[in-house]
């Protein structure tokens, strides 16, 4: 399997009970990742991962549980920087391309690492952009037996 750029949502999915189909879902993924080695995640999924998970009233984690659930996937991924490189990389991204700023940076940490798939509901499913091909691995045609 080729290297996958995971995106937040799969990890914020893989730990909310709230969606159970989503969750089975988002866990099936991260396994075969994991296991496969292909994995990869960047310095804002984690970020973002810390914030969504312990927001809100009744958050999925408490702070530490959020911390220990980035040591762990820490320790089960290549984790990608965040550079200037990749701050105007996202800045150009979002300028030609009509992207949401922190997409564009998502899709620049996947461009400038070379790696060209990632798996988000945030875009369009099948969409090619510059080499990098995004893949909603929520939607009802996506098998992940296919990307073994």
């Amino acid at each position: 399997m080729p290297p996958v750029l995971i995106d937040t949502n799969i990890l914020v999915y893989a730990s909310d009970p709230a969606n159970t189909e989503r969750q089975d879902q988002a866990l099936r993924i991260l396994k075969h990742l994991e296991t496969t080695l292909s994995g990869r995640l960047s310095v804002q999924c984690l970020a973002e991962f810390m914030h969504v998970t312990t927001r809100s009233r009744q958050p999925i984690y408490t702070r530490a549980e959020a911390v220990e659930q980035v040591e762990r996937l820490v320790r089960a991924y290549p984790i990608f920087d965040l550079t200037s490189l990749i701050v105007l990389e996202a800045a150009r991204g979002a300028r030609d391309h009509g992207l949401a700023y922190y997409d564009a940076q998502i899709w620049a940490t996947s461009r400038l690492n070379q790696v060209t798939l990632i798996f988000s509901e945030d875009f369009s499913d099948g969409q090619i952009l510059e080499g990098v091909r995004f893949v909603n691995p929520f939607a009802a045609n996506f098998r992940l037996e296919g990307w073994a």
